[in-house]
């Protein structure tokens, strides 16, 4: 059993990985803010022995008393409205803190992940992005704040290891959906959905002809695991994603004919500095970790539509609002540590 911390775990990916590393045995203290998490998304996990949680913003230092084996930090804000309705706060939480995760890991000698992002290639230059490419990023645009302060703190995670020899990871992570996405986070998929299932029209930025590239929740969470858990000498970055590449316009007509719907689309101007494509390669997640993504995109939009359904649901909107609004006093009878150092 390890003693894993993971920053960001309330989160949509946080939760997920803080549910599977719970499942196969080992003790998790999941860290958030509920910036953007949501409390709904571990409140299942509060009874179990070996998950706790601390309310806590990791741009402020953390202490625990506790063994820390490994650190995962995905604790920022992934969704354009997010991450842009307070920019100076999205630098802030991935410069001040990954520089505070990585005191963590140092004084623990703990493995640090960052999830990092295919945004750090902003507008490609080429057709596939592969690790060794630079990227494209306009570092003064309304982007900026995500896709600089991922690139810096990659900057400061290679660091650490070159002059510290710090155990670092980096995972580029592309486009991922699942059950759990925030319906209103703005993001292509979480539109479609929630969009259809409310009979609203389809929201395409653009001409629909830029593309993305989707890969299930569970299998990401499989690629960020492989990655903690490969040889030091892997340090990354490693992209995580899936291959195909899709029109935005066909992602929307595959969503309408899921739900049994005709098309029903309206065309809105492209957002400032949004990528036209996005396509990882990943011959090196596959070479080095055994890694490919295999949840087929039908099957996997089923799974997220059923959750979106229950959500838009005035019951499963009630259940949602009663989990965020679970009182402190419950929280706290349940294990739920809120002060740093506990």
């Amino acid at each position: 059993m390890k003693r894993i911390l993971i920053a960001g775990g309330a989160g949509f990916l946080g939760s997920h990985l803080c549910e599977r590393l719970v499942a196969r045995g080992h003790s998790v203290i999941c860290l958030d803010n509920f910036r953007t998490g949501r409390r709904a998304n571990i409140s299942h996990l509060f009874s179990h022995p070996r998950f706790r949680f601390v309310e806590h913003d990791i741009t402020k230092p953390f202490s625990t008393g506790a063994q820390i084996d490994e650190i995962y930090n995905l604790a920022c804000p992934a969704s354009p409205p997010h991450y842009q309705r307070d920019p100076r706060y999205t630098v802030m939480t991935n410069v001040v803190g990954v520089a505070n995760l990585l005191d963590l890991a140092k004084a623990k000698k703990a493995r640090l992940l960052q999830a990092s992002t295919s945004e750090v290639y902003g507008d490609p230059v080429n057709a596939e992005q592969r690790e060794e490419d630079w990227g494209n990023v306009n570092c003064t645009g309304p982007r900026a704040c995500y896709d600089e302060g991922k690139r810096c703190a990659e900057a400061l995670l290679f660091d650490a290891w070159r002059l510290y020899d710090q155990p670092i990871k980096v995972a580029r992570i592309f486009n991922t959906y699942g059950p759990r996405m925030q319906e209103t986070d703005g993001r292509i998929l979480s539109n479609f959905i929630a969009q259809a299932l409310l009979e609203q029209p389809m929201t395409v930025y653009g001409d629909g002809s830029q593309t993305r590239s989707f890969c299930y929740v569970d299998d990401l969470i499989e690629g960020l695991i492989r990655l903690m858990e490969s040889p030091p000498n892997v340090t990354g970055p490693i992209n995580l994603g899936n291959p195909e590449e899709l029109k935005v316009i066909d992602v929307a007509h595959r969503v309408a004919a899921l739900l049994g719907q005709k098309p029903n689309v309206v065309f809105k101007a492209l957002p400032a500095d949004d990528p036209k494509r996005r396509r990882p390669n990943i011959a090196r997640a596959a070479a080095v970790l055994g890694w490919k993504p295999t949840t087929p995109l039908e099957q996997g939009l089923t799974r997220m539509i059923a959750h979106f359904r229950q959500q838009l649901t005035a019951s499963g909107a009630a259940k949602v609002r009663a989990a965020e609004a679970l009182p402190r006093e419950k929280i706290v009878s349940i294990g739920v540590a809120r002060a740093a150092g506990a």
